[in-house]
């Protein structure tokens, strides 16, 4: 009887291990960092990152790439994709889109086929929910298009292409449209534009399966004069959207319809300290898996500004500023645990850590930080 006890002891001591082991495992990712090529960078580069500690180990090149700013992963995690900031491919005045299959024992990357983004200074693509269609952002000639993905992770030569018109009130920076970013909706109906140069979201009927956007109705949201949205984020129940505004150093909050692809504006608000007065611009705005925050970078302040969410109506309440610990965070990251935030400090070539307080919202140093060329993205394998 003591034997079988002892048996039964080891066994479950075995099971609790292995499964401890196992979690522990799971928490370990890796991150692919998006760059400005040239100087310190010469490309995309890989970190393993360690989600039980937040460790970011030291980046290795993971595939040489000129200016391969932003970067996104296929859903089954085999492929990834990244524009070519660019303004000319081939002899044509165009940037470039670039698929890579991702080698599985080392994640390094082995570059399967190239595509004309049809536009100039691509900044930003996103793959819809299937993996089937990935979308592009023409920064430079105000554009966005659309390319199939075939099943070997192939891109094939764009099905849509289309050529925002318009511009808004700053003559130096809205002369035209400035197309910074595009993503799917959580239903995969609608995929969603921010225009710099129009001060406006655009919203398009999605058809993954062809690769076709179509203009909704309505076809777009108007921002503030002057604002200049640049990214946005949905919240997990897809109800709201918050949209970074680049000049106004602003978050606008959106009520969404999704049944309709239509958005009502909630709420401003200010991603500065009242006392700052200062030039900054906001750059990348992120949702905390719980929804419960949201998170702004400034470039100029240097910092990370958190909100808490008002779970009844969507708006934002400021919960604190974090400095970045570096220069002109163009870009961060939350992890797939939702403990830790990775600031990409583009001017002083660093990407530094933070703890995230999941109770307040608000961002703990760490003292941990990596050295790499210009950093603009960070995607995560899981």
């Amino acid at each position: 009887m003591i034997f079988e006890e002892m048996k039964l002891s080891c066994w479950v001591g075995l099971l609790f291990f292995t499964a401890g082991s196992l979690m522990a495992a799971d928490e370990s990712s890796r991150a692919y960092i998006g760059t400005y090529s040239g100087g310190k960078s010469k490309g995309i580069y890989i970190s393993k990152f360690d989600g039980a500690t937040g460790k970011l180990s030291a980046p290795e090149l993971a595939a040489e790439a000129k200016n391969p700013s932003f970067l996104c992963l296929h859903p089954d995690r085999k492929f990834l994709y990244s524009v070519g900031e660019t303004d000319s491919f081939e002899g044509k005045k165009t940037g470039v889109v670039s698929a890579y299959r991702i080698e599985e024992s080392s994640g390094k990357l082995t570059l399967l086929n190239q595509q004309p983004s049809e536009g100039t200074g691509p900044c930003h693509l996103a793959l819809d929910k299937s993996g089937k269609c990935l979308l592009v952002a023409n920064y430079g000639s105000g554009s966005i298009a659309a390319l199939p993905v075939e099943k070997d992770g192939k891109l094939g030569p764009a099905e849509t292409k289309i050529q925002h018109s318009g511009s808004s009130i700053n003559p130096s920076r809205q002369e035209g449209p400035h197309a910074h970013y595009i993503i799917p909706d959580p239903q995969n109906r609608f995929a969603l534009t921010c225009d710099l140069g129009l001060d406006k979201v655009l919203m398009y009927k999605l058809d993954a399966e062809k690769a076709s956007l179509v203009a909704n109705d309505p076809p777009s949201v108007s921002i503030k004069p002057g604002e200049g949205p640049r990214h946005l984020a949905f919240h997990p129940g897809g109800k709201w959207v918050y949209v970074i505004n680049e000049m106004g150093s602003s978050i606008t909050a959106l009520e969404y319809d999704s049944t309709r692809g239509a958005m009502n504006e909630l709420q401003m608000i200010s991603t500065l300290p009242a006392d700052f007065k200062e030039h900054s611009s906001g750059a990348e705005v992120q949702m905390h898996p719980s929804g419960k925050f949201v998170y702004g970078s400034n470039r100029g302040h240097n910092s990370i500004a958190a909100f808490a969410v008002d779970e009844k109506t969507g708006k934002l309440r400021v919960v604190g500023h974090q400095s970045t610990n570096g220069k002109t965070p163009r870009h961060f990251a939350i992890d797939p645990t939702g403990k830790w935030l990775l600031a990409e400090n583009q001017d002083s070539d660093n990407i530094v850590v933070f703890g995230l307080d999941e109770t307040t919202g608000k961002l703990k140093e760490t003292g941990q930080m990596v050295e790499v060329g210009k950093p603009v993205c960070v995607v995560f394998s899981k």
